[in-house]
């Protein structure tokens, strides 16, 4: 490969004259202007914040600024954090990875007197500048004057719950020991509600505040943002790609994405999770970082297609990301739940049916994946039991499957499968989105990077596991399912899977020369597999041409419509395969 231009911070650039105000003092005067055309006396700001934006330095910045007569806090509004913690235990647990998708609202965390209170309290100022900071800002005072929406990343986030900076929702635990105990309340409660409360809000917002950079916030007009969102349900784009190291960790991404060599390894790339992933929006020269799930929200009939969108609504079913373990070791092994399981314990109306798809493997490579023909269920949950406990390491070849691999090699994963990448591979995992419902039962004796055990589920694992799927019914329904689709000059169409209990349907195009893909009114997830560069287009120009470099994941809305790839350049004459995953319309 002669040159590598994998792009790290891709973006949607907006058209239309949107201005980008930077720094405190240039949002200051923007609000202030905005709110001189307004002729009340007083005038009520409500900023909301999503979880993870610095409340303290961002609310001292905006009060430095503005020069309020009367500041409220939403916190102080709040239930007693003792009743909070109640209120939201059935849903948190104790368990330390899993909880419960919470049925909580913004309004079932408000004290009704002390709201009452804070209204009489605002009504009593005759003028000047009320300023109310904080989640559900705008469900205190709904008559206010401008709607400033605090949007924040969910990987900045989890960075700073990592680094102890921020609280969950209506409580004061920032510095609980175990950051990772912040993170399963964010993804099973305070995610989920202020995600309720902000797709309420979303035409509302006045503006959108971005802080994920700390020492660069940025304004845009909450319209500037919805036309961003409007023109990039109408075209190809990429999220922003997170990375992230592991204790099984390889090296590989480390030369094809471009990552700092100093870092021990790199074991993660999510690279398109939309409930994750950011979403950067260009508006003339400043970039604002909004997390792309908003998108989903904005637009999902659009971005899903009908038929997508009837089955899972406001949700982005298809997760694509890379395991990197070349120079690195095994991926713990492991068993997703069924779905009965998933929605009984967790809320979740459908579970992580996945692949691997092998972008490349270095010889001797394998994947561990199905059972032993002829499995003994109770020994091998006997010698997981013992190795959990210190006795001796659990001999995986024993009672799992073991198989070799090769590049571009496609092993299938409903769920309730046995399952994990060997050493030497580098992994495109093609999923579905409920993406931390892994049961791990065997993590080879290791520590995790922050030098703790990384949590085992067995007791979970082995309601799950379906003992049938040994290695004959693997070689035969999860290895290399691939069946030519069409073909012609110069192109290709196999399909790859995924198994019939799965229902996203995977596509591999071969291709020396131009090719159509038809969208059939889904949503297309696509990666460069083989190839340098290509070039996707619109039959119809309906979108302008948009380059997509080696190992870059990239996303057709439905609303595109039809689309051609072909290698970058005069189209012909160079090698190329993506690998496309959709929903199927009978699955």
């Amino acid at each position: 490969m002669s040159e590598i231009k994998y792009n790290q911070f891709p973006f949607v650039e907006v058209k239309g004259d949107f201005p980008v105000f930077q720094g405190w003092k240039s949002i200051g005067t923007q609000l202030l202007t905005h709110l001189s055309m307004i002729p009340e006396r007083k005038k009520v700001v409500t900023v909301e914040y999503y979880q993870g934006v610095l409340e303290e330095a961002v609310t001292d910045a905006l009060v430095k600024q503005l020069q309020p007569v009367l500041l409220i806090n939403t916190k102080c509004l709040m239930w007693h954090e003792d009743k909070i913690k109640k209120m939201t235990f059935q849903d948190v647990t104790n368990d330390r990875i899993f909880g419960y998708i919470t049925r909580l609202n913004i309004d079932s965390y408000f004290d009704p007197e002390k709201v009452d209170m804070a209204k009489r309290y605002i009504e009593s100022y005759p003028d000047g500048l009320v300023l109310i900071v904080g989640a559900g800002a705008a469900f205190i005072y709904p008559e206010h004057d401008l709607l400033v929406y605090a949007d924040m990343a969910r990987w900045e986030t989890q960075l700073r719950m990592h680094r102890h900076e921020v609280d969950n929702l209506g409580v004061y635990n920032r510095c609980v020991e175990d950051w990772m105990l912040l993170y399963k309340q964010g993804f099973f409660v305070d995610w989920r509600v202020l995600d309720r409360w902000k797709k309420k809000l979303m035409k509302r917002w006045d503006y959108v505040l971005d802080t994920n950079n700390r020492h660069e916030p940025k304004l845009v007009a909450g319209a500037g943002v919805i036309a961003g969102l409007n023109q990039a349900v109408n075209r190809p784009f990429s999220v922003v790609p997170f990375f992230d190291p592991g204790p099984w960790g390889g090296q590989w991404m480390k030369k094809y994405c471009h990552l700092d060599p100093e870092v021990n390894n790199y074991a993660w790339c999510f690279n398109c999770v939309p409930e994750e992933n950011s979403l950067l929006l260009k508006f003339g020269d400043a970039v604002v970082e909004i997390p792309s799930i908003n998108l989903v929200f904005h637009q999902p009939r659009k971005l899903l297609g009908d038929s997508v969108h009837a089955r899972f609504g406001d949700e982005f079913p298809i997760r694509f990301d890379f395991l990197d373990t070349i120079e690195g070791g095994n991926l713990s092994l492991q068993v997703h739940p069924l779905t009965e399981y998933i929605q009984e314990k967790f809320g979740m109306h459908y579970t992580q049916d996945e692949s691997y798809y092998m972008m490349h493997a270095v010889p001797g490579a394998k994947v561990y994946l199905g059972l032993k023909d002829g499995v003994d269920p109770e020994a091998m949950i006997c010698d997981l039991e013992t190795a959990q406990a210190g006795g001796a390491p659990f001999e995986a070849e024993k009672h799992v499957g073991v198989w070799p691999v090769n590049t571009h090699d496609h092993f299938l994963i409903p769920a309730g499968t046995v399952h994990c990448s060997g050493a030497g591979s580098m992994v495109l995992e093609i999923s579905a989105t409920p993406y931390i419902f892994t049961f791990k039962m065997w993590d080879w004796g290791r520590l995790g990077i922050d030098g703790k055990p990384r949590p085992i589920n067995i007791e979970h694992g082995k309601n799950v596991i379906q003992w049938d799927r040994t290695e004959s019914w693997t070689r035969k329904h999860l290895i290399n399912q691939i069946e030519t689709i069409a073909e012609g000059d110069g192109w290709k169409e196999e399909r790859t899977g995924l198994h019939e209990r799965e229902f996203i349907e995977t596509r591999r195009h071969w291709f020396s020369k131009k090719v159509t893909v038809k969208a059939n009114d889904s949503v297309h997830v696509i990666c460069l597999v083989e190839g340098e560069e290509i070039l996707v287009e619109s039959p119809v120009n309906t979108f302008e041409p948009f380059e997509v470099h080696y190992a870059e994941t990239f996303i057709v809305p439905a609303a595109a419509g039809d689309y051609t790839i072909k290698p970058f350049g005069d189209g012909t004459g160079k090698q190329c395969a993506t690998m496309l995953a959709f929903v199927r319309k009978n699955a």
